[in-house]
């Protein structure tokens, strides 16, 4: 029978069209905080990164009550980067909240969401945020997901969707444009109304999904899924399935529910209900927990395959060391394969070496929250540039293609077609909306948006928005030119000077400024020429008993640009490398040893 009194739905929306706001709102107004309880913004938010990039990226669980009514809500990453995550998260729930900017409207990470919560029969509740926005156009945005919805071959029942006009950041909402906001009790309706209970028997075989495994220094590993039949208990024998048909027991040592943003530990738990399991040693994701006595194992979780490789190294250049805390290949080796264990997303292939690994995941993006997470973790390594996965069809090479979205101003709209035909793109929509800014399609290799981002948020000033979606496999497209550009490198080592880079701010923009330290065959710029230059950057003035007054010159320098690990990522080729530590990054040539100081 399904737990009347009972609710689990998701929330997924693209990166910033407000669902961490929205969720804020519905738990102030569940009324799970005190009236004076300190709670920072974006509470859902718990990682630092998240709370700096502003986006989502683990999925994270919670539960309010509204009516007597117990709902579960998960709050899932926007970015298809993270697929794993969402694709976890949707095994879940029996429903989903749509979350649509009024002026941005359905973007591709909301496609690629809403096509895996459509092909798992899930119903959609749709609010359109932001509608206070002075370029709001909810009608024409409410079109486009109809749009949407049929173009994803959705059925009669997912098409009729309830929809809610809301301002996330306010807590406010309606069911009408015409009618003045309330509060978000109509939200809440909707949701007892269009999320149907969870289905299951209570007194059947227990069955479980693991789609989470966190660790836990006092208990073990702790399994985070949802009972979809039968009932767990605490302190109780269960079978462990594992996604090889192998089996194993354990015993539940401790077992929790959410009620706000806590855990709370019960005695026992079933159908639909979102728990916590301690003592689940061995499990992994994706795999089930089922009855001690009789068990029946669920299907395990799998996901979309990679699209895109990255070299993990130990540092091996002259600063190694120094400012990491875990330097060795073991310990990159037990920190690559305990973030393949725990995110399905991303595998770890050892290779001929034992210093070098290679690291498969969905793009760039994800790869670079993982580096960014070890690097905060004191792990010092390298890292190579971003190869994408070809597959041979038929005895032919078929690369990835992407479908890339991409938002600017009507003045920015040639150059963006321009750069873009040269990466091989071809673009397959345009929509004027007459507001000013143009909203284009392309069909694009992966590889081709390699180091687009930097170079599209140059040509369009910063305004442009650049959002990108796997499509499929395609016959691979031909040779794309990637940086155009050489590097700047340096030929020895020492401290970078003010009067060296006086005179090589001519030859190219340089990425260091004085008292940096250098070592031969680190990249310290990008030449304005297409090849690689050697250059003395720790160059001195020569002393001389004449004074002449060198203030004038030094006022000429100009800023280095100090790149971010995106740009980073984007910027270096086949025979260079990042060296990433706690405190720096920095580019290198790949064999720095053919590089001698002179």
């Amino acid at each position: 029978m399904p737990e009347p009194k009972l609710r689990n739905i998701a929330i997924v929306a693209h990166v910033d069209h407000g669902k961490t706001t929205l969720v804020d709102a519905m738990l102030w107004q569940s009324g799970i905080f005190r009236a004076n309880q300190e709670v920072q913004e974006r509470v859902m938010d718990s990682m630092d990164l998240e709370r700096e990039k502003g986006i989502t990226i683990m999925a994270k669980n919670m539960a309010i009550t509204f009516k007597g009514v117990k709902i579960n809500i998960v709050d899932t990453p926007g970015h298809a980067d993270f697929g794993g995550e969402v694709e976890r998260t949707l095994r879940m729930v029996d429903g989903i909240m749509l979350l649509v900017d009024a002026a941005e409207g359905p973007l591709p990470q909301t496609r690629f969401v809403l096509s895996k919560a459509l092909k798992l029969d899930l119903p959609a509740i749709v609010v359109i945020n932001k509608i206070d926005r002075k370029d709001a156009r909810p009608d024409e945005v409410l079109n486009e997901i109809y749009d949407l919805f049929i173009d994803l071959d959705a059925n009669e029942e997912q098409v009729e969707f309830p929809v809610i006009y809301a301002v996330a950041r306010e807590g406010k909402c309606t069911l009408d444009l015409k009618t003045p906001l309330t509060h978000l009790q109509p939200l809440f309706d909707a949701i007892l109304k269009n999320i149907p209970p969870p289905p299951g028997d209570r007194d059947g075989s227990l069955q479980l999904l693991v789609t989470n495994v966190k660790p836990d220094t006092y208990r073990g590993p702790i399994a985070i899924g949802r009972v979809t039949q039968g009932t767990i208990r605490n302190r109780e024998p269960v079978t462990l399935c594992h996604r090889d048909d192998s089996q194993t027991r354990a015993s539940v040592t401790a077992l929790f529910v959410y009620e706000g943003l806590d855990r709370v530990e019960v005695e026992s738990a079933g159908p639909g209900d979102i728990v916590a399991v301690a003592g689940m040693t061995g499990i992994g994701l994706g795999e089930s927990i089922a009855d001690g006595e009789d068990p029946h194992p669920l299907k395990p979780l799998n996901v979309d395959e990679p699209t895109m490789s990255m070299e993990f190294l130990i540092n091996d250049s002259p600063f190694s060391g120094l400012e990491g805390r875990y330097v060795t290949s073991r310990n990159l080796r037990d920190r690559l394969m305990k973030e393949a264990a725990n995110n399905l997303s991303i595998r770890v292939k050892e290779t001929d070496s034992m210093d070098r690994f290679l690291v498969y995941g969905r793009g760039e993006l994800q790869l670079a929250i993982l580096i960014e997470q070890m690097r905060r973790q004191g792990y010092e390594f390298s890292v190579g540039m971003p190869q994408v996965l070809t597959k041979s069809v038929n005895g032919q090479v078929h690369e990835p293609f992407e479908i890339a979205s991409i938002d600017v101003a009507e003045d920015y709209m040639g150059v963006v077609v321009q750069k873009l035909g040269a990466r091989k793109g071809l673009m397959t929509n345009m929509i004027n909306h007459g507001s000013g800014r143009v909203r284009m399609e392309f069909e694009v290799p992966s590889r081709g948006l390699i180091g687009f981002r930097t170079e599209f948020m140059t040509d369009t000033k910063g305004t442009g928005i650049l959002a990108h979606l796997f499509h499929e496999y395609r016959p691979w497209a031909g040779e794309i030119v990637q940086r155009t550009t050489g590097a700047l490198v340096a030929d020895r080592a020492g401290k970078v000077t003010g009067y060296a880079i006086v005179n090589l701010q001519e030859r190219g923009e340089l990425f260091l400024g004085p008292t940096d330290r250098v070592y031969a065959g680190m990249l310290v710029g990008e030449n304005s020429r297409d090849k690689d230059m050697g250059v003395n950057i720790t160059k001195e003035k020569k002393l001389t008993n004449m004074r002449a007054a060198t203030s004038e010159s030094y006022e000429k320098l100009v800023p280095p640009r100090r790149m971010s690990l995106e740009e980073s990522i984007e910027f270096i080729r086949e025979d260079e490398l990042i060296e990433v530590t706690p405190k720096s990054l920095r580019l290198r040539k790949r064999n720095i040893s053919k590089i001698t100081n002179r």
